[in-house]
């Protein structure tokens, strides 16, 4: 190891490092790549890809990538996030604060599903990988699941709406790629398996949802599960940008979650008296 002494400059150099961006007076470079090179020849998913994977997509990937950001971008003020968008900017905020506040409530319950149905077929496929067919893969997942979870299996079903238009186009579209050996069409296997394998210990189909589609598509894509949240997030933020744009161009202020006449339910003390001076209480 050298013993000279760094310089200043050195010493801030190595205070990050980053494999992502080069740059300097006059350059900026992404991956290797001189922006003016990437501006105009790549589209908005394949610099996602190449911002997170560190490579160029193909066009077929970066397409595939396309349309699942594509399908998720909104879901309208029943979705909590955008209710949340258009409630922040009734209160004056500025875009930048209404969109942050949206994102801040995507979470484990709200946003996560896909990261937790990527991290299930996950489970299953390294089954498969030791050995299991499909059906004794999903049979073992999901006996594991019931035992330890009284909730939802990730990716099915969904409750606004009977079968989430969205989910059969995804499957379609990933069935058509993987047929174009784009994807090998391994994590949409698994995804039909579990909704079938559901429906067969329940005795009624519970479909698959926008989550649970768009994290096949991801897994076939190659990304880990916890970039299938940051993708949402991507994804929805569009939705959210919208609705706190359109929002801000209306009149209304401090507008709640509830029109003023439908008021909460309070389930506290009844009214009571408070004490006079010299009254105890107990």
């Amino acid at each position: 190891m050298s013993t000279e002494k760094k310089t200043g400059r050195e010493r801030g150099e190595e205070w990050w490092q980053t494999d992502i961006i080069e740059m300097r007076p006059g350059v900026i470079r992404l991956r290797g790549y001189e922006i003016q090179d990437l501006i105009g020849r790549v589209s908005f998913p394949a610099m996602i890809w190449l911002m997170l994977r560190g490579e160029l997509a193909s066009e077929d990937q970066a397409a595939l990538l396309g349309i699942a950001l594509g399908a998720a971008v909104d879901h309208g003020p029943q979705a909590p996030s955008v209710a949340i968008a258009r409630m922040a900017a009734t209160c004056g905020v500025g875009i930048n604060s209404a969109m942050a506040s949206a994102i801040n409530v995507l979470g484990d319950v709200h946003g996560g599903a896909g990261e937790q149905a990527l991290s299930f077929y996950g489970d299953i496929a390294v089954a498969l990988d030791g050995g299991m067919t499909l059906n004794e893969a999903v049979s073992t997942r999901l006996d594991r699941f019931f035992a330890e979870v009284n909730g939802y299996v990730p990716g099915l079903g969904h409750r606004f709406h009977p079968v989430d238009p969205r989910a059969p186009r995804l499957l379609e579209l990933t069935r058509a790629f993987a047929a174009r050996g784009v994807v090998n069409g391994r994590f949409a296997d698994i995804a039909e398996a579990i909704e079938a394998e559901v429906a067969r210990r329940k005795g009624k189909k519970i479909p698959l949802n926008i989550d649970g589609a768009t994290a096949v598509i991801y897994g076939e894509l190659g990304f880990p599960p916890p970039l299938t949240r940051g993708l949402f997030v991507l994804s929805r933020s569009v939705g959210i940008l919208a609705h706190a744009w359109e929002q801000s161009q209306q009149a209304e202020r401090n507008k709640g979650p509830l029109p003023r006449e439908w008021l909460w339910a309070y389930t506290g003390a009844p009214v009571r008296p408070f004490p006079e001076a010299g009254d105890k209480t107990e």
